[in-house]
């Protein structure tokens, strides 16, 4: 009798979790979801791109997955992400609240904030910072050349030899934004620095990987002593080494004078005193550090993705340091105003970005009312995942979509063009933050190299592998640069 009525609870949960699981009327196609676990055994845990691509063909641009119980819409192609992000940006603007990630932060910052008013003031304020901070002028420039010169040190003893520039960009994407935030530079060895890198390395491996897949699919495993509980203690450990800035700038700013990012901060949060503002102290550390993470990994990933194909195509290589060796005769150093006078180094930028497709899958988005998209009905509340993937190496749209060639952005004129599918910071309301910083900084550093080395993939590497290692961020495998001086001006040809 006992086991009778256990069989027929197991069969009653299991029905009810099946009803759960239906697709809603005119939901967008996708296929079958299991109980309990959804649809999770449709996608590689370790790496989904590949598969998310192979639906893509099976049922169009916009289909449905299930991640547990949770229903989730893929928009994959240039037509759908524009209606989604851009004609219908603010239904599309919030964010899931029920993850992994938003568990982790407790729901501050900016990146994964709700939609809504307290968004909207941080969105703003960050934004009037970078601006006010000389976000393209020349204070940030001179930051950013300043940080070069620290890049210029180890490369310079490594000529004749071979270095990993891994660290060595992370490092000066990192200062770079920590002066911005903190107003302070830290030395490529410093303790802060190791520590914060490592902790978001970690984090981001995980949060992407199949362990988030499972807390997310699976609540009831949340509370176990799985993996993913590394990711807490981690982001626990950054708040910790980030602390102590924000009192020694509570005890050594000049109110209405801000150095950095956090006394303006301070400075908005006397003005708004207790009158209900979204602004606090709490908030600031996660505000932080998520502007720390959005300005590190994606401009250092970036940067690792193109020395690495400029090396493998060296007459790139070659034409980009011709353009500098004219553009810039006579000039002590680049400035960003110089991009204008080089469509091609423009155009070999803009093609890092686009084969790097540092955040493959964007942040993730959800419904703020239920919409229509294509023709599917689309409930408030939904989980969207944008594939930027799909934009960014889209048939049609691009005249070499599947591999590395400048000409994606030039005209027959050899003009820089931009097209409409050039989308690795996203669109509409949620567009990333850090486009003007990351584009300045990308200019400045590729120009400055190389003016003065030639990089060149060592003899005994073997084959470049250009497949990247899948988290939040995609990251090239670890490789080596041999590194040689070259005559300054030498292939300018007047």
């Amino acid at each position: 009798m006992l086991g009778s009525l256990m069989l027929l609870w197991i069969c009653v949960c299991l029905l009810c979790l099946h009803l759960k699981n239906q697709r809603p009327k005119n939901f967008p196609p996708g296929p079958t979801p299991l109980p309990i676990f959804g649809t999770i055994f449709s996608l590689s845990l370790q790496n989904p791109l590949k598969d998310f691509e192979r639906l893509r063909k099976h049922y169009g641009d916009v289909y449905s997955l299930f991640i547990g119980p949770t229903p989730v819409v893929v928009i994959n192609g240039l037509q759908a992400m524009k209606e989604a992000l851009v004609t219908k940006g603010a239904d599309f603007a919030g964010r899931p609240q029920d993850r992994m990630v938003n568990d982790v932060t407790e729901r501050k910052g900016v990146i994964l904030a709700d939609y809504g008013p307290a968004w909207r003031e941080h969105r703003r304020f960050a934004l009037m910072t970078l601006k006010n901070f000389g976000l393209g002028k020349q204070t940030m420039e001179e930051r950013i050349l300043g940080e070069i010169q620290h890049i210029m040190e180890p490369l310079e003893k490594s000529v004749g030899k071979t270095l990993s520039p891994r660290i060595m960009f992370h490092n000066a994407a990192s200062n770079i934004i920590c002066q911005v935030l903190f107003g302070t530079r830290y030395k490529y060895d410093d303790e802060f620095i190791k520590l914060i890198v490592r902790f978001f390395t970690e984090n981001a491996k995980i949060i992407n990987g199949p362990w988030a897949t499972l807390y997310d699919s699976l609540p009831m495993i949340r509370h176990l002593p799985l993996p993913f509980k590394k990711v807490f203690e981690n982001y626990e450990s950054c708040q910790k080494l980030a602390s102590p800035l924000l009192t020694e700038h509570k005890k050594t700013r000049v109110p209405g004078k801000p150095r950095d990012l956090l006394d303006c901060y301070l400075d908005e949060l006397d003005k708004v005193g207790d009158e209900g503002s979204s602004f606090s102290e709490s908030q600031l550390i996660s505000y932080a550090l998520d502007i720390y993470f959005a300005g590190t990994d994606t401009t250092s990933n970036t940067l690792l993705t193109g020395f690495l194909y400029l090396m493998t195509h060296p007459h790139i290589q070659e034409r980009c340091q011709q353009e500098i060796d004219c553009v810039l005769d006579g000039k002590d150093q680049a400035s960003f105003e110089d991009r204008h006078k080089m469509p091609y180094i423009q155009a070999v930028i803009h093609e890092m970005q686009r084969i790097a497709n540092t955040v493959p899958l964007s942040v993730p988005h959800c419904t703020t009312n239920d919409t229509e998209l294509m023709g599917y009905s689309i409930p408030k509340g939904t989980l969207i995942i944008p594939n930027l993937t799909s934009v960014l190496s889209e048939e049609g749209q691009w005249k070499f979509p599947h591999e590395f060639n400048p000409e994606n952005f030039l005209n027959d004129q050899g003009e820089f063009v931009k097209p409409e599918a050039f989308l690795p910071f996203s669109a509409g309301p949620r567009m990333c933050l850090g486009e003007g910083l990351a584009r300045m900084e990308l200019f400045l550093i590729l120009v400055t190299l190389l003016r003065k080395f030639k990089f060149i993939w060592p003899e005994d590497a073997g084959e470049p592998d250009y497949t990247p290692v899948f988290g939040v961020t995609l990251t090239p495998k670890p490789y080596c640069m041999k590194v040689q001086l070259r005559a300054e001006g030498e292939l300018c040809v007047n």
